[in-house]
């Protein structure tokens, strides 16, 4: 029985590793995203029920594809012990709403649309983007934080300096803060902020201008730097994780380099004791 149940994980292993295996995963997920898009046009309102017989289709493939996934392991809870495959679980099994209850036909297109999703998990660069932008959250949060401290001030400085030039633009703090997040993107932000404002206050540009640098400039360059620092530390270990690159080929020079110097440590200490 063991050695028919490790025949079997071995050959679903193989399949799970196979190339031509993931290229049909992935080809099967664009079809299922070009198939949710369709629905939204009129026109194929009269090919209903072709267009449920490949949701169907695609749906049975999804659930065989995590199935084979799942047998793959040699212990059931391995596979749950990576993220991408409980995210890809999930996915999975939202599908299996039926679309044939009216009360749940948007909840079980709404899920559908997610399985598009899936392409983060099978594309391995996607999902170094994904990790390293959730991973750089917390650093880029201290940046939010000190962005927010330069709008409260700037929104301050702004409520009390030309609170008589447009009350819906600078009426309280709060107003002024949306006023100056319009700045910040740049949304015709000279013709109905920076030009009437300065029609009264000549020397308006300055306080524009100032924070313009600051957001534009410094935070958000900030917040790049700190996205494409975690990418490339999450670039090296991907490349270490699959044995391919320069830093896993200085990975593995540094484990020689160590194995060397424990060689050369035991030697050393063998030749002491011979030599007392």
């Amino acid at each position: 029985m063991s050695e028919a149940f490790n025949t079997w994980q071995a050959r679903f292993e193989r399949l799970r590793a196979n190339k031509l295996f993931e290229t049909c995963v992935i080809a099967i997920i664009v079809l299922s995203a070009l198939l949710i898009g369709a629905k939204t046009y009129e026109e194929t309102s009269r090919f209903e029920q072709v267009l449920r017989g490949f949701d169907l289709a695609v749906t049975a493939f999804f659930l065989i594809e995590i199935l084979i996934r799942m047998a793959a392991e040699r212990r059931l809870w391995d596979f749950f012990k990576k993220g991408w495959n409980v995210f890809d679980f999930l996915i999975v099994a939202a599908s299996l709403v039926p679309l044939d209850d009216s009360e749940m036909v948007l909840l079980a297109r709404l899920l559908r649309i997610f399985r598009v999703l899936r392409l983060v998990s099978m594309i391995p660069e996607l999902r170094m983007l994904v990790t390293a932008l959730f991973k750089s959250i917390p650093r880029m949060g201290y940046v939010a934080l000190l962005m927010f401290i330069i709008f409260y001030i700037y929104g301050a400085i702004g409520s009390f300096l030309f609170h008589g030039v447009d009350e819906k633009l600078w009426g309280n703090i709060s107003l002024a803060m949306l006023t100056l997040f319009q700045v910040a993107t740049f949304e015709s932000w000279a013709t109905a902020v920076l030009y009437p404002t300065m029609e009264h206050y000549p020397y308006a540009w300055i306080y524009f201008l100032s924070f313009i640098f600051l957001n534009a400039f410094v935070f958000l360059n900030m917040m790049i730097g700190i996205v494409l620092d975690v990418m490339q530390k999450e670039s090296v270990l991907m490349e270490i994780e699959s044995g391919e690159g320069e830093a896993a080929e200085l990975h593995g020079l540094r484990d020689d380099v160590k194995e060397l110097r424990e060689q050369l440590s035991r030697m050393e200490a063998m030749l002491e004791r011979n030599q007392r």
